[in-house]
């Protein structure tokens, strides 16, 4: 009985530090009133209209309902308040119009990739990675980073693959591109072809279709593609040369008293003769001393420093633009990967920052609500009982005293058959013995032993 009791003990601190891992954030505050911001959003599958909720109501709201966790999606506001959701807000008890702006793609329908299948995650063997664009999430044998697993289930007909509405907006904190990619293992599968490490973000195939600026980039210098030969042909990465002229090369810059300078204009090749040189002061700049996130987003150069188009990229592109293509004979999917320190990366020439300014997620870190953390996450039901006890008054705090020692009384009288026969106490005994004093409690009477 004591190893059996020392067990259940230990099952019960380490559900409480599950729990606090789990549920880290305090979830008392709806997110509505905060607009229309980067957050993470789940989707209530018991609600009858498929709509999005913040996690504070996915806890306060829908705890006993079926969800399904998006994660982040950008320019949203939460559905829970609205009168979209016939189930009530606890958080936020005003009923509200609803979100006429949210963009609800078909992850809202519990559906996910360019294949098109349903989300189990009882099923489900494969890595999904998030499209730091539309920010639908592609399994890995879809991106053609591996073969399918057998245990899947087949594949629906495809559709003309379109990107799920997306919307730019600056959300209120940051939290890097951690949601571009899952850092977890494929379960039972071999290393895909370009491991999680190997990147930092995925844009899929049609994002970057109609998105110029990064189909010029793709299958160059840090923009990684998958491609094969032929439509029998293993699949290998794309990755160029560096571009036309590296952002890490010296340029000369003139210093006068006259006025501002050009940044990244090259000049003419200097005479040997130093007495034909001007007048003016001469500097050099190198333009692969970091950046703060801000002077990125709005940092022109007058050279264009973008890479000269990747063939085969520019091939793949191509037939994907046949329509009523056989996707079985694509040579690739039109799908990038971007390497560490890609924002830094971009050129900002007069016609390549305005097409990244369209799109500001591709020139700074995107900032994605989270709620505050909770205080008492780590403490478990004792603890939090007994922080209670005292903030109560004395009257009140005796009476529950006492009613704990009766309670503590009667589990004693309870146990003691079992401690004298050497009996196993199990669940089923713990439940019988509360339920009996539910039962008793509402009759007005004590436990009889």
């Amino acid at each position: 009985m004591a190893e059996t009791l020392m067990n259940y003990i230990a099952s019960q601190a380490a559900l409480v530090q599950e729990a606090a891992e789990a549920l880290p954030h305090q979830f008392t505050h709806c997110t509505y009133s905060l607009g229309h911001i980067r957050q993470a959003v789940y989707l209530c599958q018991t609600c009858a209209a498929p709509r999005g909720i913040c996690s504070a109501c996915s806890i306060a709201c829908h705890t006993d309902h079926e969800q399904l966790e998006l994660f982040p999606k950008r320019h949203f506001r939460c559905d829970c308040p609205t009168v979209s959701l016939s189930h009530a807000c606890t958080l936020h008890r005003t009923p509200e119009e609803e979100n006429a702006s949210n963009p609800y793609g078909k992850n809202f329908q519990g559906v996910f990739c360019r294949c098109g299948r349903h989300y189990d995650a009882s099923l489900e063997r494969e890595t999904m990675i998030q499209c730091l664009v539309c920010e639908d999430w592609l399994h890995e044998s879809c991106l053609n980073l591996r073969d399918k697993p057998s245990s899947r289930e087949s594949t629906p007909a495809r559709e003309d693959p379109a990107p799920t509405e997306s919307h730019e907006h600056s959300a209120a904190t940051s939290d890097g591109d951690d949601d571009t990619h899952s850092e977890a293992s494929s379960s039972g599968l071999p290393p895909p072809l370009i491991t999680g490490t190997d990147y930092d973000a995925l844009v899929c195939g049609p994002c970057v279709a109609r998105i110029p600026i990064l189909r010029r980039w793709a299958g160059t210098e840090g923009v990684m593609m998958v491609s094969r030969d032929d439509s029998g042909a293993a699949w290998h990465i794309v990755e160029g040369s560096a571009p036309s002229a590296n952002v890490n090369e010296t340029v000369n810059v003139d210093v006068t008293d006259d006025g501002p300078v050009e940044v990244g204009t090259k000049r003419p090749l200097l005479p040997l003769d130093p007495s034909a040189q001007p007048d003016a002061k001469k500097a050099r700049l190198v333009l692969s001393e970091p950046f703060s996130s801000g002077e990125l987003s709005s940092t022109r150069t007058n050279a264009c420093l973008a890479p000269v188009a990747n063939p085969a990229a520019e091939h793949i592109f191509a037939a994907l633009d046949v329509k009523e293509q056989d996707p079985s004979q694509l040579l690739g999917n039109g799908d990038i990967f971007l390497t560490g320190d890609w924002r830094t990366r971009w050129c900002r020439c007069d016609s390549c920052l305005p097409q990244l300014q369209e799109h500001p997620y591709l020139l700074d870190e995107e900032e994605t609500y989270e709620p505050p953390e909770d205080p008492d996450s780590q403490l478990s039901l004792e603890e939090l009982g007994a922080r209670a006890l005292d903030n109560i008054p004395r009257e009140r705090a005796l009476d529950g005293i006492r009613a704990f020692n009766d309670m503590r009384n009667d589990l004693v009288k309870f146990l003691r058959p079992f401690a004298q026969e050497g009996k196993v106490v199990a669940e089923a005994d713990i439940r019988e013995f509360f339920e009996a004093k539910i039962e008793t409690t509402k009759q007005g009477q004590g436990y009889a032993a």
